[in-house]
């Protein structure tokens, strides 16, 4: 029996992309085409693979099977093709990440990621946006928030320890006490979940009706700022990591008691964790979490 190839790859890049039309775009065919094709393989296998939800499409069960089961392959068949007709081959892999997480802990280590995997090439998009799974072609994000998003795979990079950080310069390390923050300057990341007033009131401080604030809509500016010295910024160990390494950020409060959340999640469609890619980006950002933990002190002393 002749396999129908060209009917198995029109719908691998409709089920990969969840929808008719971007499949389209991707072929350089027409919708009618990519439809006719999904259809063709349908009426050989005797099974219903996709149905129509809304503007894009979404797998049947026996969909699912099928398209777990050929995923891998056809991805080989379009490296060795890439490999024989010389040229490398090259896959991409999209990545959502918030604006403080990529500039700060992922872009430092990505380059790790790019040498260990030659052939994949990496779109970071730096957003606090959610992601329409539905309507972007976002393979992977690493979202803020509460973890909380029925209907997706979730799972947290790790904990975070909150605590003040200033520059040295401004205010020395372990000099402080709770209640001399108010005597200070205090950098408000104003998305961040940790906030000044329940970390003041958790220490045994009542803030003051009046106080000198500064405040940021990123958690990398008010970690910038931190550090030139224009305040005390109330932020996370694993988002100023390096600036505490390196000494520009020490932790001006004795004993300071650190607030620990998850604020980090990775997320995406659980058909995406199918794709070899996905998998070996989430694999590599566990791995790099796991060592930078075992790197970095928990105690803000």
């Amino acid at each position: 029996m002749q396999l129908p190839i060209k009917a198995i790859c029109v719908f691998h890049a409709a089920a990969r992309a969840g929808s008719i039309s971007k499949a389209a775009e991707e072929l350089s065919v027409t919708s009618s085409a990519v439809s006719q094709q999904i259809q063709s393989l349908e009426f050989q296998l005797g099974v219903s693979l996709m149905t129509k939800m809304g503007r894009g499409v979404v797998l049947t069960e026996a969909g699912e099977r099928y398209f777990a089961m050929i995923s891998d392959e056809i991805e080989r068949i379009a490296d060795a093709t890439n490999t024989i007709r010389g040229h490398r081959a090259v896959t991409t892999l999209n990545v959502r990440a918030t604006p403080t997480l990529s500039n700060k802990w992922l872009l430092p280590r990505l380059g790790r990621f790019l040498d260990m995997h030659p052939d994949l090439e990496i779109r970071l998009d730096g957003t606090n946006e959610p992601t329409d799974f539905n309507r972007e072609l976002v393979d992977i994000e690493i979202r803020h928030g509460d973890g909380r998003w029925p209907g997706l795979f979730v799972e947290g990079l790790g904990e975070e320890n909150f605590f003040p950080a200033s520059s040295p310069d401004y205010a020395a390390a372990q000099s402080l006490t709770p209640r001399d923050l108010l005597r200070f300057r205090l950098i408000h990341s104003v998305k961040s979940q940790v906030q000044w007033p329940k970390w003041l009131t958790d220490s045994g401080v009542i803030p003051d009706d009046r106080w000198k604030r500064v405040k940021f809509d990123r958690s990398h500016m008010a970690i910038d700022a931190a550090c030139d010295r224009m305040g005390i910024a109330l932020e996370s160990n694993l988002m100023m990591w390096r600036e505490l390494q390196d000494g520009r950020l020490v932790c001006p409060v004795k004993n300071a008691r650190p607030v620990t959340l998850t604020t980090q999640w990775i997320v995406c469609p659980s058909d995406h964790l199918r794709h070899k890619k996905v998998r070996l980006f989430l694999d590599w950002i566990r791995d790099e979490y796991r060592a930078w933990r075992q790197t970095s002190p928990a105690d803000p002393g």
